[in-house]
C-alpha cells in the first residue's frame, strides 16, 4: 500500500492511552511519519497551543477530558486553536451534538467505535484542504478591504437588484460629504441629476440583465451640498454573501473637463477667427476686384463690337454670378448674427443657401420663445456650426429628399432637431468619425449633449440638447 509522504503535525488531545494507540496505529496506516504529538488532559494541551514554536496542522479532540469537558472543552481549545482546523473523536453517538458543534466552526464530528484508518485520514486532509481555502479566502477579502477602504478615489458597493448602496470607503465620504449611514440609505440614483435619472434606470436594467458586463462611463453626479461634479465610473460584478453586487470607482474629472472645455474652446475660437479673417478677405478683397473688374467693362461696352455683344454680357453676368457667390460663401464662413442680421435670420440663410437647387423638401421650424431671451453669441455661432456640418454630412453621404429642423426651447433648454430621410447608418461604426466628433465637442462645450439616432435604411436624427442655465 502507498503511503501519504507529506508532512502532517499532529496534535491528538486524549486522555485515554488505550484510543491514544489506536488512533496512532490508524494515522501510521496511511500517513508514510505523521508527526504525532499527545497531550492527556487539557492544561497540557493549552500549554502546546499557547508556545508559539509548536506548529500544528490538525487537532484530534476528545470530547471527556479530566480537567475538562463538553461545550466548555470546544470553546476553549477553538479560542487556543486560532485558524487550525480542530476534529473531535469521541464515544457519544449524537446527531445533534455533532450539528452544533460543527456550526461551531468543528471541521468533522467521529464516532471512535466507527473509526477506521481511511475515515480518518479522509477527514485529516479534508480539514486540513478547507482550511487552506478558508485562510486564502479570508486574505482576499482582506486584500480586497484593504484596497477598498485605503483608496484615494471614491469607491462603494450596491446591490445590484435594491441599488441601495452596501458600502463606502473613506474617500467617498470625504468627498461626497454623506456619513456613512446617509449613505447607506440611499441609493446610487439618489447622487445623479433628475434630468438623467431616466437614461441611469436604462443603463442598470442593462447592467441587471447582463450580470457579468463590466461597465464604463462618464456622468454627473451631485455633491450633499449640491455641487454637481463630471465623473468617470467603473463598475464591476461582484457576489458578496450570494448576492449580486458592483463595485464602483469614482473618479471626479471635473478639473479635467474643465481644462479640455478651455483648450476646445481656444481651439474652436481660433478656427473662427481664421474663417472670419478668410470671409473678410473674400467678402472686401475678392469682392471688391470683382467688382473693379465690372466698372472697366462698364468703360469698355461703348468700344464692344455688336457681335461680341452677346460675350460681353455673358462675361459681366458670370462676375455678377461670382460676386454673389462669394458674398453668399463668406457669410457661411463667418455668419455676422451681431452685425446684420439675427440667430434665426442667420440659420435660415444657411438652410435656403443648402438648397439652392431645390434637390430636398425642407421644412424649418424655429421656436418663437427663442426670440424673447438673450442668446450668447457663441451657443449662436456652435449651434450655426451644428447644423453646417449636419447639413454637410447629408449631402455627402445621406442620399435623402426630405430634411426638417427644428429648433426649440423646452426648459430652459435650447434644443436643435436634424431629421434626415435617407439610407442611415450603423451609430456604433461612425460614432468616431470627425464630423460626428467636431459637432459633439461644440455641444459638450456648453455642457450640452448630442445623440444620434440612426439604423440602416431608416435615415437619421441628430439631437442636440444644451442647458442655457450653464452657458
Amino acid at each position: 500500500m502507498i503511503k501519504d509522504n507529506k508532512t502532517y503535525r499532529i496534535l491528538v488531545i486524549e486522555d485515554n492511552f488505550g484510543d491514544f494507540t489506536i488512533v496512532d496505529e490508524l494515522l501510521h496506516d496511511e500517513i508514510l511519519k505523521p508527526q504525532i504529538t499527545h497531550s492527556e488532559d487539557f492544561k497540557k494541551a493549552a500549554f502546546l497551543l499557547a508556545d508559539t514554536t509548536q506548529t500544528f496542522d490538525v487537532i484530534l479532540l476528545d470530547l471527556t477530558l479530566p480537567d475538562k469537558s463538553g461545550q466548555n472543552l470546544i470553546t476553549e481549545i477553538s479560542n487556543l486553536a486560532s485558524s487550525r482546523p480542530i476534529i473531535i473523536l469521541t464515544g457519544l453517538s449524537d446527531i445533534e451534538l455533532s450539528i452544533k458543534f460543527i456550526s461551531q466552526g468543528i471541521s468533522d464530528y467521529l464516532l471512535k467505535d466507527d473509526l477506521n484508518s481511511k475515515v480518518l485520514y479522509k477527514s485529516i486532509t479534508y480539514a486540513i484542504e478547507r482550511r487552506k481555502v478558508i485562510s486564502e479566502l479570508e486574505e482576499s477579502k482582506k486584500r480586497y478591504s484593504n484596497l477598498f477602504h485605503l483608496s484615494p478615489q471614491p469607491m462603494w458597493l450596491y446591490d445590484s437588484e435594491t441599488y441601495r448602496f452596501l458600502q463606502v470607503n473613506v474617500a467617498a465620504l470625504e468627498h461626497y460629504g454623506y456619513t456613512e449611514d446617509e449613505f447607506l440609505k440611499m441609493t446610487v440614483i439618489d447622487l445623479r441629476l433628475e434630468e438623467d435619472k431616466e437614461e441611469l434606470h436604462k443603463l442598470l436594467l442593462e447592467l441587471k440583465n447582463n450580470k457579468d458586463a463590466i461597465n464604463r462611463g462618464k456622468f454627473r453626479h451631485k455633491k450633499k451640498d449640491g455641487e454637481v461634479i463630471d465623473v468617470e465610473v467603473y463598475s464591476t460584478p461582484i457576489i458578496i454573501d450570494n448576492r449580486n453586487c458592483r463595485s464602483v470607482v469614482s473618479i471626479d474629472v471635473t478639473d479635467k473637463k474643465l481644462y479640455e472645455q478651455r483648450l476646445i474652446k481656444t481651439i474652436i475660437q481660433t478656427q473662427e477667427d481664421e474663417r472670419y479673417e478668410l470671409g473678410g478677405e473674400l467678402h472686401d478683397n475678392v469682392c471688391q476686384i470683382l467688382a473693379t473688374s465690372l466698372i472697366n467693362l462698364g468703360m469698355l461696352k461703348k468700344s464692344v463690337e455688336p457681335k461680341g455683344q452677346m460675350w460681353f454680357d455673358q462675361c459681366k453676368e458670370t462676375i455678377n454670378m461670382a460676386v454673389k457667390e462669394i458674398r453668399n460663401l463668406s457669410h457661411r464662413i463667418a455668419p455676422k448674427f451681431f452685425d446684420d442680421t439675427t440667430f434665426e435670420n442667420a440659420i435660415i440663410k444657411l438652410f435656403n443657401s443648402f438648397n439652392v437647387e431645390g434637390q430636398y423638401q425642407t421644412s424649418l421650424r424655429f421656436d418663437e420663445k427663442i426670440k424673447t431671451i438673450s442668446l450668447h453669441q457663441d451657443i449662436q455661432l456652435n449651434f450655426y456650426r451644428i447644423l453646417q456640418e449636419q447639413l454637410k454630412n447629408i449631402f455627402k453621404y445621406a442620399n435623402a429628399s426630405n430634411i426638417d429642423v427644428e429648433i426649440s426651447l423646452e426648459n430652459n433648454n435650447l434644443i436643435m432637431k436634424i431629421i434626415d430621410n435617407g439610407v442611415g447608418f450603423d451609430v456604433n461604426k461612425v460614432q468616431g468619425g470627425i464630423g460626428i466628433s467636431n459637432m459633439k465637442r461644440r455641444a459638450e462645450l456648453f455642457a450640452g449633449k448630442l445623440e444620434i439616432k440612426s439604423k440602416v435604411g431608416e435615415g437619421c436624427e441628430v439631437i442636440i440638447d444644451i442647458p442655457l442655465s450653464s452657458s
